[in-house]
């Protein structure tokens, strides 16, 4: 098995995250950044030879993996990372989904694979791939797509499958608009996995943008020009070779938009999260730090996860994600934010120099209070600020913060002087 991950493209509906760095390097739950998901299901799977594609700002996804994914001398593996590059053969960036695939198959060709395990770099789930692999080898399957169940409303937003009793697919549509009847998509009865998302009208199969392949068919499957595995090359595999479904009933969210990933995050703190990072068996690998233990000086917190090495001193949380690094002064609200944290604690020294330029602290100073943000890697925030409490102003970018789904975004490095109303 080689395991591929799309490492996705300029991000834009993430953006300002993903200004200055690649869609799956977007820090996530206070500790680990998106990538580290479909990753840590490839190993914990035992699948352990795996290829990252990517094209855009990939500097910090390139220093992450280099840091986190080293296999010993005793364990057959490797977490390559393959930007778009130039070659005698072709010139061009990475096309679509599928055109990154073709375009990198000189280097998968080298690992010769049998099947090749293609997972998108920006999705949140926790999918035994190992099954999955057994499932799409046991139906002599020429690829099979995970698909998971969906209400008609969410299905004009995915590509919808149907699909027999036996899970094999005859048709693929793309994003059907509700003015199109596809009563005849429906889920076999045999097939459908939980009684209680049928009754919750979950009654359509959706493509999660994760595929297991034969290589021979994959190699055919894009022996063409066409660019884009869930518009193009999948409805064509369907039709010329064996396709089948595999239903996964557990958790799965796209990180597309600001505001599904402010929600996913914030999910992560409530009592009963819908995704578990507390597997022992299966846990999400993410880079060693070796951090001392957060410090919480005088606070009072609820519905909050923090990360490693934060200091926080008489501060009341709510409702949020801390992460690496935080440091919180005396008399801060926080409630419904995710810090990102920082790359790295500042000295006496830097902090004079910062009061001899006028600039706050890394972290969040005194008396701030901050509701519904998102406040991105590095960043200062000065004392007595008022983040999201009164009116906040109309999606946008605003210089030194952006507002997107009416959350306030402050940027990786952001600085938001002291007394600053938003």
């Amino acid at each position: 098995m080689l395991t591929i991950v799309l490492g996705g493209g300029k991000g834009t509906r993430l953006y300002p995250l993903t200004q200055n760095r690649a869609k799956p390097a977007v820090p996530f739950g206070g500790k680990y950044r998106l990538v580290d998901i479909p990753l840590s299901n490839s190993i914990n799977a035992g699948f352990k030879n795996i290829y990252v594609l990517t094209q855009f700002n990939t500097a910090s996804l390139h220093l992450h993996i280099a840091n986190t994914y080293i296999f010993d001398g005793f364990t057959r593996g490797f977490v390559e990372i393959l930007a778009a590059e130039q070659t005698f053969d072709h010139e061009g960036w990475y096309e679509g989904t599928g055109d990154a695939v073709r375009k990198n198959f000189m280097h998968f060709r080298t690992q010769s694979p049998d099947h090749y395990l293609i997972l998108s770099g920006d999705q949140l789930y926790r999918m035994d791939l190992e099954e999955f692999f057994r499932h799409h080898l046991e139906n002599d399957n020429d690829v099979t797509i995970a698909a998971t169940t969906v209400t008609r409303e969410e299905a004009v937003s995915l590509g919808i499958l149907t699909v027999d009793k036996r899970g094999r697919i005859s048709e693929f549509t793309e994003k059907p608009p509700l003015s199109q009847n596809i009563d005849h998509m429906r889920i076999p009865a045999a097939l459908h996995p939980k009684a209680e998302h049928h009754a919750a009208g979950r009654e359509y199969l959706a493509s999660m943008g994760i595929y297991c392949f034969k290589a021979s068919a994959l190699e055919k499957g894009l022996d063409n020009h066409l660019t884009d595995f869930g518009k193009e090359i999948i409805p064509l595999m369907i039709q010329d070779g064996t396709a089948g479904a595999y239903v996964y009933s557990g958790f799965w969210e796209d990180i597309g938009t600001i505001k599904n990933f402010y929600e996913t995050n914030l999910n992560l703190a409530s009592i009963h999260p819908e995704f578990n990072f507390y597997l022992e068996h299966s846990p999400i690998y993410t880079r060693k730090r070796d951090l001392p233990a957060s410090k919480f000086n005088a606070c009072t917190l609820s519905n909050t996860i923090t990360a490693d090495g934060c200091i926080i001193t008489d501060a009341s949380i709510s409702e949020s994600v801390v992460g690496i690094r935080t440091v919180i002064e005396h008399g801060s609200e926080l409630k419904g934010v995710i810090c990102m944290g920082a790359d790295h604690y500042e000295s006496g020294t830097q902090q004079e120099l910062n009061r001899e330029m006028d600039i706050p602290n890394l972290g969040i100073g005194a008396g701030t209070r901050i509701h519904n943000a998102i406040i991105d890697k590095d960043a200062r925030i000065g004392a007595e600020c008022r983040i999201g409490l009164d009116s906040v102003p109309e999606d946008g970018d605003y210089g030194d913060y952006h507002v997107r789904d009416g959350i306030v975004i402050v940027p990786k490095n952001g600085i938001i002087r002291s007394g600053t109303k938003i």
